[in-house]
């Protein structure tokens, strides 16, 4: 059986997908014919029902994947392909607490939503009222709106939470941000911003490079689909090849001017505070220090 409100995607003879809050009372109404949901919890998951018309349709669990490209959407929303390595990069697990900004229609919210868990908490920020209310929607209609606070505000007026475990930008100028990370997250978080363009790419960077930020990263990310026929395999004829840059960075406690603040004062280090962490891109290719080679003859 099916719990109620659960997701259920349904998906036809030509593989149009149908997603579903599921209520045991309801109706689906297609160019098939009609689909009983009382049929589809008899059916339960990975198996087929039929429409009165006599057409089969798979009963699937949706995925993340499934619910990120369900949402309604009035803005073009972050692909899969770099959702995927966004949650990874910054850590986003049970429990996280992750501050976003640009919440769009949604789809990033959803992953998010889904990653921190029951016992997580999404803070997302728009600063247009007709996305704010679509995300809304769109976390509502997949039952995920418990783990979200949504906030009407323009984050180049600053965060009113903190202590974020990480934090997300998608919006137009990230750089006029900046300023206000430091007092929204815990050291060493780890900070995330898409951007479309290499120019907008290079601003950022530019003000990465003002502040407490280290370990840079920039990356875009393709993926190519393969035609899947064992006799004729190749790759499919289109592709969605650039969709944005992702660009990483820690954020680190800004005390480096509290205390080189007077060189000759009481407070002034008596050891070297040292350079920031190197970017990502001068690291060892592992990402890791390599052992230091002994010199020969030496164990």
């Amino acid at each position: 059986m099916i719990p109620k409100d659960s997701m259920v995607l349904l998906v036809s003879p030509r593989g149009k997908r149908y997603l579903r809050r599921f209520d045991p009372a309801g109706e689906l109404h297609t160019h098939d014919g009609k689909l009983l949901m009382a049929q589809v919890a008899e059916a339960g998951f990975g198996r087929t029902v039929r429409t009165h018309l006599g057409k089969p349709y798979q009963v699937l669990k949706p995925t993340v994947h499934d619910l990120i490209k369900g949402v309604k959407r009035h803005t073009q929303i972050m692909y899969p392909k770099e959702i995927g390595y966004l949650l990874l990069k910054m850590g986003i697990a049970p429990g996280c607490r992750v501050i976003e900004a640009g919440s769009g229609s949604g789809g990033l919210t959803v992953a998010l939503a889904c990653y921190v868990g029951e016992t997580g908490k999404v803070y997302t920020y728009e600063r247009r009222e007709e996305f704010f209310t679509l995300a809304g929607k769109n976390l509502a209609r997949v039952g995920l709106e418990g783990r979200v606070e949504q906030t009407l505000r323009d984050v180049r007026d600053g965060f009113v939470h903190t202590g974020a475990d990480a934090l997300f930008l998608d919006v137009r100028t990230p750089w006029e941000v900046l300023e206000h990370i430091p007092a929204a997250v815990i050291p060493g978080a780890m900070t995330g911003y898409l951007l479309p363009t290499t120019n907008q790419v290079s601003d950022l960077l530019r003000g990465l490079e003002q502040g407490p930020f280290c370990d840079v990263e920039v990356v875009e990310i393709l993926v190519r689909r393969y035609k899947p026929v064992a006799d004729r395999l190749r790759p499919e004829d289109r592709m969605v090849a650039h969709t944005g840059f992702l660009v990483f960075a820690r954020c680190l406690e800004a005390e480096r001017e509290d205390l080189a603040e007077d060189a000759d004062g009481e407070n002034a280090p008596t050891e070297p505070l040292g350079e920031p962490l190197e970017s990502a891109q001068d690291a060892p290719e592992n990402g890791w220090d390599a052992p230091e080679t002994p010199p020969s003859g030496e164990a």
